[in-house]
């Protein structure tokens, strides 16, 4: 079995759900707090690239500078959105979860099942 990644802020609820079903089903993943340890520019888009989904998709809206910076403005392209993204993580949405071949945002939690 793969390993089990999960980008987890531990003041989201959602994301303690998420990390809480993973470990009933009997997986201990590997929890990385993505606000104190950001991933790198290549694991960023690595991450992103096996949700299948474009770099908007992770982009998280609520209690971040998501309007301040504009960022719902079509004139960002996904490079410029990534190195938003690594200058504050706060805006990586989560909770996402990965396996090494597929991830995803668990937004509703029971996408998780889908890892």
């Amino acid at each position: 079995m793969s390993r089990i990644t999960i980008y987890h802020n531990p003041k989201c609820k959602t994301s303690r759900d998420v990390l809480e079903k993973i470990r009933a089903n009997g997986i201990e993943p590997n929890v990385v707090l993505y606000l104190q340890n950001p991933p790198t520019e290549p694991e960023l888009r690595s991450l992103i690239k096996s949700t299948g989904a474009s770099v908007r998709h992770v982009l998280r809206q609520k209690g971040t500078p998501y309007e301040e910076l504009d960022l719902g403005n079509a004139k960002w392209t996904e490079d410029e959105l990534i190195a938003t993204i690594i200058q504050h993580p706060i805006l990586l949405n989560r909770p996402i979860v990965s396996n090494g071949k597929i991830a995803r945002l668990c937004r509703p939690i029971e996408t998780v099942l889908d890892v």
